[in-house]
């Protein structure tokens, strides 16, 4: 009998009859084998048919995860929800939230992470047990025994910080990175993102570092190279300090982050020439390494090498277009170069790729600071605090834009503020240093600015870098006012030193030595204050002072006696082979001229005589010729006269000592 039309032809059995555990086992390996290899869409292919000839929980796990790499969060969502698997197992239940964290769907994803417990507050010092316990029993074949995420509560915790983080809400994202690093201490990116975001003050940095579980978690020699390498990263910035190596530390000399580590030390202690040459050679080794990218571009902007910054900021955008970093690095060129449009513009870019990055969120504040524009950069500044809650650079910042605008009160309340965060910056003891000098404490102000230097002088045997500068003046400017001149002048001239072609160094040492009583000397610095800054009203005004102090203590008549002790010719001489005196017109225009590399005095011979010869038209009036009656020494002493009564009707008497 023919067999109907359409219907298959049925085979006879195979040949032999296959292993089906033997054949899923395989297939296990070779998706986890695609997943390692990035082949995710075989893995996606070979996933989905495992699930269907297993349905184990650990083939489900695995087929969402290749959705999850290739993008697909929804359909991953999708597959665990319809298992019902995210109630039964915290690696479903975390999978699904990373998903919806990665479609930025924040309240979705804190809603899958609360389904089980929603207890979870401030004041929770560990995370609900049950986040970490399946609710359900495993399968026979013990499919989640295997599973990678079976123990994940620490991940289960910096998920939840990191969506707290998105949501503003810092405060409980702190405490998440907190319990996660208690759950697990080799949880880096926890603490990376508490110290990177500036989350802890320093205080609360070394009181957590103190409090994690190092020798219940780690073996007794890891315990301490891990902590060292923690405390490694910690604040630099609210206190310069050594730049060295701990011994803990030794055996890891020669890796990259301990390198980087010190060259951020050298970068807060202003030693910027020195950590320009550390991140260099890290460059060379890593040239896209992300601890150290920061803090190189930092040395380039201080260093003002604005064609490397240039060339690295086009690198980083042709390799990394959607990072944070590489926009920051091109807007701190156009900062570096004054383009300020263009730099607050892509400076934007970076705070909206990652809005917890703060030196772009302190960039943008400076690009207006620079442009005057206090108003603009005080807003800046006041996003950059809410940020960066553990920094007191933000705060710094606001109070020098209040300064600036000549609000003392409220520069001195964010400039505690600061001091509250980070008592030992000698940045911060400088400021409100210069706020107790506006107010006329000086004995304060001295005392900050002294305990400024020492903080500095503690971690250099070497002279100090250029950028405390400021810091040197303000003392010297401090024992002016205290009326010790010798003192000012000593001050002075050390930042004389550290930065040689400052015209407000010249200017501050001329006004000390007007001070003195040295008006020669005020003249010769208050000349060289005018040559590097032409504009500078104070050295303009000042120097015009010294010169008419100058010229009362020249004696108008300087010379006459020792004129009339010359010799006298039996026989007079004619006019041409005279010697003739400067008029006392010739003589003003010669004091109200000195050279800025010579000092005036009154004993100066030029000042008193012209080595030239005169014919009688170019004699100035008050010099007679004698008369035909004349004897030569009536002639003399009636030209002596002459010449004294003139000088007494130029002279203005109130000028004269």
């Amino acid at each position: 009998m023919a067999a109907p039309v359409g219907s298959a032809k049925m085979e006879g059995p195979p040949a032999f009859e296959l292993n089906m555990d033997s054949f899923i086992t395989e297939m296990r390996n070779r998706v986890k084998n695609y997943i390692y290899k990035h082949h995710y869409e075989s893995a996606i292919f070979w996933a989905d048919k495992l699930v269907d000839l297993s349905d184990a929980v650990e083939d489900l796990f695995w087929y969402a995860q290749t959705m999850y790499y290739t993008g697909q969060y929804h359909r991953a969502i999708h597959l665990l929800n319809s298992r019902k698997l995210i109630k039964q197992y915290p690696a479903c239940r975390y999978l699904a939230a990373k998903c919806y964290y990665e479609c930025k769907e924040w309240q979705e994803a804190l809603n899958v992470l609360d389904m089980l417990d929603m207890s979870f507050t401030r004041a929770s010092s560990t995370l609900n047990s049950s986040l970490g316990q399946n609710s359900a029993p495993q399968d026979e074949k013990g499919g989640l025994d295997n599973m990678l995420l079976r123990n994940c509560d620490n991940s289960i915790c910096l998920l939840r910080g990191k969506i707290y983080e998105a949501m503003d809400n810092r405060s409980l994202a702190a405490d998440c990175y907190r319990e996660a690093l208690h759950l697990d201490v080799f949880c880096f990116e926890a603490f990376d993102l508490l110290v990177s975001h500036h989350m802890l003050t320093a205080t609360e940095e070394q009181d957590l570092i103190n409090s994690l579980p190092f020798d219940t978690q780690c073996s007794p020699g890891a315990a301490s190279i891990i902590k060292g390498l923690y405390q490694s990263k910690m604040k630099k910035y609210n206190c310069p300090k050594e730049a060295v190596i701990s011994e803990v530390l030794a055996p890891l000399a020669d890796n990259l982050d301990v390198i980087v580590s010190t060259a951020e030390q050298h970068l807060y202690n202003c030693n910027f020439r020195t950590a320009h040459k550390i991140t260099s050679r890290v460059l060379t080794q890593d040239p896209y390494n992300s601890q150290c990218l920061p803090i190189h571009i930092a040395v380039l902007v201080e260093l003002k090498h604005s064609n490397d910054l240039f060339y690295l900021g086009h690198k980083l955008v042709d390799s990394y277009p959607d990072k944070c970093i590489s926009w920051f690095a091109v807007g701190c060129y156009y900062m570096l170069t004054e383009n300020f449009s263009f730099a607050r513009w892509y400076l934007s870019k970076a705070t909206t790729l990652e809005r917890a990055h703060g030196p772009s969120w302190l960039a943008y504040g400076h690009t207006f600071g620079m442009n005057n524009d206090h108003d603009q950069a005080m807003a800046a500044y006041f996003t950059a605090s809410q940020i960066m809650r553990g920094c007191h650079l933000p705060v710094l910042y606001i109070g020098l834009e209040y300064g600036l605008t000549n609000n003392s009160k409220l520069a001195e309340r964010f400039f505690s503020e600061a001091r509250g965060i980070a008592p030992t910056d000698p940045f911060v003891l400088h400021e409100m240093g210069v706020i107790h000098f506006g107010n006329g404490n000086l004995a304060e102000a001295e005392r900050l600015f002294c305990k400024a230097l020492g903080h500095v002088q503690a971690c250099t045997n070497e002279m100090l870098e250029e950028r405390w500068e400021p810091l040197i003046n303000n003392l010297g400017h401090v024992a002016r006012k205290q009326h010790r001149y010798q003192d000012a002048l000593d001050y002075h001239k050390q930042a004389l030193v550290l930065v040689p072609q400052q015209a407000s160094t010249y200017s501050a040492i001329g006004f000390v030595y007007a001070l003195m009583g040295n008006h020669a000397e005020a003249v010769n610095y208050f000349h060289k204050a005018l040559g590097l800054r032409k504009d500078d009203t104070f050295s303009t005004t000042m120097l015009t002072n010294s010169m008419e102090a100058l010229m009362a203590e020249v004696s108008p008549c300087d010379g006459a006696e020792e004129e009339a002790k010359f010799p006298i010719p039996s026989a007079p001489r004619s006019l041409k082979q005279l010697q003739t005196p400067y008029s006392q017109q010739a003589r003003q225009t010669k004091l109200s001229q000195p050279s800025s590399d010579s000092h005036i005095s009154g004993e100066d011979d030029s000042l008193l005589h012209d080595e030239g010869e005169l014919d009688e038209s170019d004699l100035p009036p008050g010099l007679f010729t004698p008369s035909s009656g004349d004897t030569p020494t009536e002639t003399d002493a009636r030209v002596a006269e002459q010449n004294d009564s003139s000088l007494s009707e130029e002279v203005d008497m109130e000028d004269c000592p």
